[in-house]
This record gives structure tokens, C-alpha cells and sequence, in this order.
């Protein structure tokens, strides 16, 4: 039954061949459309997520500031210090704390040969790098061995790696940083990143935490840092932290001007918010624009029930019922659909081949590898979706002209001048 349906929508369709492939270009402009503001929402949304996890998916970071409660016999306004004991306490008193680390930052020349760049100087810890996800392109990051022994060893950002050697390799090399030499063992990646603090780590040189006493006093750290056992956790990893450290300094543990805190899942919502809502305005723009195709779809079905009244009362007399009717138009409305989504998505494919990649992050970064740019990507999850929308759009435009055929009365059908 469904086999001879087609072939009676074939064979309809081939009357007016002109007038079905001009209805086909509404289809395939329309799929097209969609695929393609899929595609570009996906590769935005991405963008816009790895730039935001670029700064550590799970790092959290502690500023000391000044107590604002009187707690323990101390007046408020004490100024907050961390130190090494206070690390010590967090990973003994905190079990929602993975790791934590101590980082002291100063502004210090750093030269090689006839160049130099006066930059942030990041005194770290070995797993500071996975806590703020510094990846190397070359060499290797701090080992605990560099800072058990205080090896005069430094992690540039690219930046910085450019500013100093302008394309030449650097590994292995030495550079003054206040005038004390440093062995270069690791350089990093280009790094994409939506935030940062004190100086974006691209232009920052990192040296072991021990190492940087040698330079200047770390016996007060800058700020902590430190990663929970889970996204999930942070807050209430955040008040641990402030506990521990609130009992040894003697201030309120839920005083939260003591330590102001800077987490990335209190954002995240937002983010995710933001990007799922652009990502879900291209797909509904796109299927407007199949849905104008769709309309002249439908128009051209209505038209085509006008021209065949007296075949469809024919039909009838000769024994077909309404849901035959109905299935003949709604299964041509299918086939015009379908064969413009299959054209469309051939389109899509061929455009999006041609474009490539479309600026965004790419001149803000300087970076020409197309990592912080827009990739026009048509996947197997675009393609689904699209032919969804396409399905729908189909259904909707033959339901119309399926209906008003069905119900037009054999008699007065097989009367029509």
C-alpha cells in the first residue's frame, strides 16, 4: 500500500517538475539555514565554555582581606595572612579539599640576551598547574623534585616565550629573572581564557614556590589555591577552608570578608545559561526560515488539490477512503520535503567547507590557529536535529491540503469544472 502511495506521489510530482523544484529551493535554503545556525551555535557555545574551564575546572581562589566580626577576644579589622601552617590545617581539617597550595606573585623583570619584559613572577606549587590547567606546547611543568629542592627552573607563558625569544626554541635555555638565572623546562600552550587574575598566564613566569623565597619573602602568600574533590562541593568547601584557617588566626569561621573566595561553579550556571540560550535562538531561527519554506510548500499543495478535484472524486467513487487521500498528499509533501533536506544538507556541507572558520576569539588573542574561532561543523547531531525540524515542517505543510482533499464530497469533486 505505502510502495503504490509513492508511486502515485512520483508520478504527481512529475506533472509539474518545474513547479515542484522551485517549492524544493524553499526546503533546501530552509535545511540549509538550519544546519548551519546549528552548527555555528555548537561551535560558539563550545568556545565560550572552553574559554571559561581554561582557568581551572576546579580551581578556587582565597584572597586574605580583613575580618569584619569580632570573634575570640580579637577586634574586627585584623588583617588575614595565610601561611604554610595554614595550608597544613586546610588539608588536615577540610576532606572536601583535594589540593591546596600557596602562590606569591611579584612584578620582576625577566631578560634573555638583548630582550626583556617585566611581568607577574608566580611562585607555585607542582599541582598548581592541573588545579589552572597549564599545558605545555613544549617541555614539562614543575615537578615536586623542583621545589623539594629549590631548583632555579621556570614554565613561561607564550606571550612571554615570544617577548623573549621571538620564535627561537627556549627550552633548555637561560633567562635573568632579577638579574638570578633560570633554566626554561616547559613553555605553555596558547591559552584562550575569558578570565584571570593578577596578569593573564600567557605573559607570566612560573617558578617553584620554595625557589621564589630566593627572590623575595613568601613567607605570606599572595593568595591559596585550591581544587575540591568535586565541582558540586565548592561552597561548602569554601567554608571548611575559611574554618580551618579562622581557628588558627582567631576570626569568625563564617565571617566571609575575612577571605574573599573566587570559585567557577557559582558562574557556571550562567554561562551555560547564556550559551544554551544563543545556541537554542540560532535553531529556532533557522527552523522560521524552514518554516517560510514550509508555508510555500503548503501553498503549493493547496494549488495542487484545486488542479486534481475531479481526480480526487474519481478516487473516491472508485472506492478510496479519506485516509487514502490523505496519505497520497501528506506522502507528497514528505517527498518534496525530503528530497529538498537531502539537496540542503549537500548545500550546508558545501558551504560550510567554503567558509571554514569565522573570527571570534582568534584577533582578540592573536592567535591564527583557528583555536578560538568558529568552526562550521556539520555533525551527525546537526544532521539529526535538522532532520527533525524537517520532518515536522514536512508533516504540517501536507496536513492542510490532506485534509481539504479528504474531505471534499465524491459528487461535488467529480461535478468540478
Amino acid at each position: 500500500m505505502l510502495i503504490e502511495i509513492l508511486k502515485q506521489a512520483y508520478i504527481s510530482l512529475r506533472r509539474q517538475p518545474t513547479r515542484s523544484f522551485l517549492t524544493m529551493l524553499g526546503i533546501v535554503w530552509g535545511i540549509a539555514a538550519v544546519a548551519l545556525l546549528i552548527a555555528y551555535g555548537r561551535s560558539l557555545r563550545g568556545i565560550v565554555v572552553a574559554s571559561f574551564d581554561a582557568f581551572g575546572k576546579g580551581a578556587v581562589i582565597c584572597w586574605p582581606q580583613q575580618t569584619s566580626e569580632q570573634a575570640g577576644g580579637e577586634r574586627a579589622g585584623k588583617h588575614v595572612v595565610f601561611e604554610k601552617v595554614d595550608v597544613e590545617n586546610i588539608r588536615a581539617e577540610a576532606p572536601l579539599v583535594k589540593t591546596v597550595c600557596m602562590e606569591s606573585v611579584r612584578w620582576l623583570p625577566a631578560s634573555y640576551a638583548d630582550r626583556m619584559s617585566s611581568t607577574a613572577i608566580r611562585g607555585v606549587c607542582p599541582e598548581y598547574g592541573e588545579m589552572r590547567n597549564e599545558v605545555p606546547s613544549e617541555g614539562r611543568w614543575l615537578s615536586p623534585e623542583d621545589e623539594l629542592e629549590r631548583r632555579r627552573v621556570v614554565f613561561i607563558g607564550s606571550r612571554l616565550r615570544e617577548k623573549l625569544f621571538a620564535g627561537r626554541p627556549s627550552i633548555g635555555e637561560t633567562v635573568r629573572i632579577s638579574g638570578m638565572r633560570f633554566t626554561v623546562i616547559g613553555t605553555m600552550e596558547l591559552k584562550i581564557q575569558d578570565s584571570n587574575y593578577f596578569n593573564a598566564d600567557d605573559e607570566c613566569a612560573f617558578i617553584p614556590y620554595s625557589t621564589a623565597g630566593d627572590l623575595w619573602d613568601t613567607r605570606y602568600a599572595s593568595v591559596l589555591v585550591y581544587e575540591p574533590i568535586a565541582p558540586q562541593f565548592e561552597k561548602p568547601s569554601m567554608a571548611q577552608v575559611r574554618a580551618a584557617v579562622a581557628k588558627r588566626q582567631r576570626f569568625s569561621p563564617t565571617d566571609e570578608r575575612a577571605i574573599q573566595m573566587f570559585g567557577r561553579e557559582q558562574f557556571r550556571p550562567i554561562i551555560d545559561g547564556i550559551t544554551i540560550g544563543f545556541e537554542a535562538l540560532f535553531t529556532f531561527v533557522g527552523a522560521l526560515t524552514l518554516g517560510i519554506g514550509g508555508v510555500g510548500l503548503m501553498n503549493i499543495m493547496l494549488v495542487a488539490v484545486d488542479e486534481r478535484i475531479r481526480e480526487i472524486g474519481l478516487r473516491r467513487a472508485l472506492g478510496a477512503r479519506r485516509r487514502h487521500i490523505q496519505a497520497q498528499f501528506m506522502v507528497e509533501a514528505l517527498v518534496l520535503a525530503v528530497a529538498g533536506g537531502i539537496l540542503g544538507i549537500l548545500l550546508a556541507y558545501g558551504l560550510s567547507a567554503a567558509i571554514g572558520t569565522l573570527p571570534f576569539y582568534g584577533p582578540l588573542y592573536e592567535d591564527t590557529s583557528g583555536k578560538g574561532d568558529i568552526h562550521l561543523t556539520i555533525s551527525l547531531g546537526t544532521i539529526g536535529i535538522s532532520t527533525v525540524i524537517l520532518l515536522m515542517v514536512g508533516l504540517l505543510s501536507g496536513l492542510a491540503p490532506a485534509l481539504r482533499a479528504s474531505h471534499l464530497h465524491p459528487v461535488e469533486a467529480l461535478r468540478y469544472e
